[in-house]
Order: structure tokens, then sequence, then C-alpha cells
């Protein structure tokens, strides 16, 4: 019984062994592939751009249509050059100087193929600011310029700066977002002077005082509450403004009567 375990394992140690080599020989057949590829000119023609861009499906502005349009302006469309002169980081530098795109690669396929693959940013809010600034923003608090693009995104307007549109409304935008009864009820943010903070729902003739960005989640739980429990029983129009700027209650402010 032990000669045969022992033969077993010897067997096994054999395979392993035999495994390895074909391994490593896989692995230099394809490092001197790779070498000898490089080292020859590619004097193929390129007759193809192939733009792939991540979350094409999310609200985005960079389409594959709109990146070829910045890859021609650029002046350094590949296509009908010798594929050994298409320099792939000068247009991956030229793609990324659009706000809008967070990283690029390039990189070249048998057949005179160029692949270009792009991640987007996506705009978390549009900001509109008293002091004349106007751009979007993303999750990470990335401005972008608008360059004429629209979304129908959440606007935030009023006293705001652009380190608190960065620290405190993507803070509250990445809530809206990930919300999807909040992110389709409210439609703008606005700041006051003091940084408090007024939201406009799309439905109900009244505001929101929601004071600061503490607390984000309670406040919402909070607002849902008197929207399921009281506004249906008093009505929508009851209120011109609910107050859940402190977490321990709730207020309704009734018109003021001229």
């Amino acid at each position: 019984m032990c000669g045969r375990r022992h033969n077993s394992q010897q067997h096994i140690a054999v395979k392993t062994f035999i495994k390895l080599i074909l391994l490593v020989g896989i692995i230099v057949y394809l490092c001197f592939a790779f070498v000898d590829f490089s080292s020859h000119a590619d004097t193929t023609t390129c007759r193809q751009v192939n733009f792939t861009v991540a979350d094409s499906s999310h609200a985005g502005f960079i389409t594959a249509e709109e990146a070829d349009r910045l890859l021609r302006n650029s002046g350094l469309y590949p296509v009908g050059r010798q594929m050994d002169k298409v320099d792939g980081a000068a247009i991956e530098q030229a793609l990324r100087r659009n706000s809008f795109i967070d990283s690029v690669q390039c990189y070249k396929s048998p057949g005179g193929v160029l692949n270009v693959l792009i991640q987007q940013r996506l705009p978390l809010l549009r900001v509109m600011a008293d002091n004349g600034d106007d751009y979007y923003i993303d999750e990470h608090g990335h401005i972008m310029n608008p360059q004429g693009y629209s979304a129908d995104l959440v606007v935030a307007t009023g006293s705001i700066s652009r380190p608190f549109a960065q620290k405190q409304l993507v803070r509250l935008g990445n809530f809206l977002r990930d919300d999807p009864f909040w992110n389709n009820q409210i439609e703008q943010i606005y700041v006051t002077p003091q940084q408090h903070l007024t939201l406009v729902p799309r439905v109900g003739g009244h505001t929101i005082d929601f004071g600061d960005t503490d607390s984000i989640s309670l406040k919402f739980r909070n607002l849902y509450t008197f929207y399921t429990k009281v506004l249906p029983q008093v009505g929508w129009n009851k209120y011109s403004e609910i107050s859940v700027e402190h977490v321990s209650q709730i207020v309704g402010r009734k018109p003021v009567k001229g």
C-alpha cells in the first residue's frame, strides 16, 4: 500500500513538473512573439477606429459619435495613416482635454484597427451660482464646463462657492442619485448666503427647509413619512413650507394670507 502511494505521489510530481515546463515555455514564447512583433514597423494603413464608452447607458454626454467628433477636431484622426505613425499617447491626451472624459486607453488590433476605450465622468448636479459660475459636477466633486451639453439633472442655485459644491452639495447629490423616489421628486436646491439649503420638489405647492447636509438620510426618512402619512390626509397644497431642518421634528408652515 505504501509503495502504491509513493508511486502515485511521484506520478503527480512528474505531471506538475511537466505542466510547469509547458507554462514557462508558453510565457517565453509569448514574450518573444511580442518583442518580435514590436521590433517590426507596422506599415498597415489604419482603416477603422472603434470607440467603447463605459457607462454609456447612463446619463452622460460622451457617446461614440461625440468621441469620434472630438478626435477628428484634434487633428489626430488615424484613419488613412500608417499604423506605426498613429500616436496612441497623443490621442489619449487630446481626448482627456474634454472635462467629461475621465480616462482613455488606446490599443491597436491586427488589420489596421485602433481601439479607444473611454471612461466618462457622469454629471451629478448642475450648478448655476449667483456669482456667475455655471458648471456640472460629478460624484467626486470634479467640475465640468457645460460646453453646450444639457441634461435633466437637479439644479443648484444661489450663493454657492466651488468648495461648498464639491463637499456639501456632492453629498446631497449622491444621496438623491441613489434614491429613485427623491431623485425624481427634487428638481432644485437653493443655497442661501448663510449656506442654508431649500429644496424645491416637482410635486406639491411647497418648498422644503432642509438646513445643512448633516443627517441627510434621517431628514429624508422623516420627510417621506410626512409625505405618506400627513399630506394625503390634509392635501398637498396645505403647506407652503415643510421644515426637516431639525431631525427631532417636522414643521409644516401654512401660506401667509394676504
